[in-house]
């Protein structure tokens, strides 16, 4: 009889890099070519157990079967808003019983056949920031998502795509639950697990890694010449509206972000996007978009206005129609590139800022101050 025990023991193979996996096929004494079908079976067919990789032999199915697992999320449910976002509740593996979720964000041509497939993805059960206008933040910080788990999320939500549009997902943007860069390492590794040929086979160009602005790892992510997109969950232009609203700020301010920022650039020479919500009287008047514009001089950027979705117990509010409309004068008439994101999903809460797990949920860490 299987033990608890002896499942723990075994292998998580989806806990491993691609040459992880080629060094654990190779101390098996196999042929290199398998480590290239196990990680195809994995990442690209997404199946569950060893039995359902047929291109193995049954001794070895069998063998592996003994010393390692392939664990996966469990879908729970989903919920579909009246403009086709999907959010979908998944279930982790572990003695507690975490849940993350994650957002599918259809866009359609004319004729109705789809155009953008973006997943929104999770990549930590919570957030230890506590940004004053987020769900997530609410929530404090439970634990990270190992990179399997998060391939996980983008699989499943593919295979729907390509059953429900006829195509896979087209967009991934590390724009969840979490600080995508908090979890550094299992983002970077799923990121280049889903670019593989092997695997989803997604462009680099079509992956954004979003941060509240983790300078450390941004310049790591220059260093190491990742090559997706990034994006800096902004919000407000100034450290004094900016510390109030992002704890963060107080300890990695505007300055040290400008750094990080310039550093990025100087190294890849790839232009930052910043998303900025638009809080009504807050951070939305034309000497805020002064300062907005300074900083989209620090780099070749462009600023996605993000109108924002209410989050129950928040005393910020979605900025009105006009002075979104004077706030994006003021950004052309000194030529900044912008666009205001509309809300979408927010009826069923997957709007950004609004994704937390709520029921019976206690609170986790935080670097909250109340």
């Amino acid at each position: 009889m299987t033990t608890k025990t002896d499942i723990d023991e075994k292998t998580n193979l989806k806990s491993l890099t691609k040459e992880e996996l080629q060094e654990f096929t190779a101390e098996l004494g196999l042929q290199s070519f398998r480590s290239d079908q196990l990680f195809q079976w994995l990442y690209q067919k997404g199946v569950h157990s060893f039995d359902e990789m047929t291109n193995l032999s049954k001794d070895l199915r069998s063998r592996l079967q003994e010393i390692a697992k392939v664990p996966t999320i469990e879908y729970e449910t989903h919920q579909e808003s009246e403009d086709g976002t999907m959010k979908f509740l998944f279930k982790l593996q572990g003695e507690e019983e975490h849940k993350v979720e994650a957002v599918l964000i259809p866009d359609f041509y004319e004729d109705g056949a789809a155009n953008r497939l973006t997943v929104c993805v999770s990549s930590q059960v919570g957030c230890v920031f506590g940004c004053s206008f987020c769900a997530t933040g609410k929530m404090g910080f439970f634990r990270s998502l190992t990179h399997g788990e998060i391939v996980d999320q983008v699989q499943y939500i593919n295979e729907l795509c390509q059953e429900r549009f006829g195509k896979g997902i087209t967009n991934i943007v590390y724009m969840g639950m979490g600080e995508p860069l908090h979890n550094y390492e299992a983002v970077v590794n799923s990121a280049n697990i889903i670019i593989d040929e092997l695997s989803i086979g997604l462009s680099p160009k079509r992956i954004t890694v979003s941060t509240v602005g983790l300078t450390k790892q941004i310049k790591k992510l220059a260093d190491e010449r990742q090559p997706f997109n990034l994006a800096i969950s902004l919000h407000a232009a100034n450290d004094e509206k900016r510390d109030e609203i992002m704890p963060i700020n107080n300890s990695m301010g505007l300055d040290k972000l400008k750094e990080a920022v310039q550093h990025y650039y100087d190294k890849l020479h790839r232009p930052i996007t910043y998303e900025y919500l638009l809080f009504d009287e807050f951070n939305d008047s034309p000497e805020d978009a002064q300062q907005l514009a300074d900083i989209v001089q620090w780099a070749p950027s462009k600023v996605n206005i993000i109108m924002y979705n209410d989050v129950a117990g928040v005393a910020l509010k979605r900025a009105r129609e006009k002075r979104l409309d004077a706030f994006m004068q003021e950004l052309v008439s000194r030529d900044v590139t912008a666009t205001v994101r509309r809300s979408r999903g927010d009826d069923i809460d997957a709007g950004c800022g609004q994704l937390a797990i709520k029921e019976g949920q206690p609170m986790g860490k935080t670097i909250r101050k109340n």
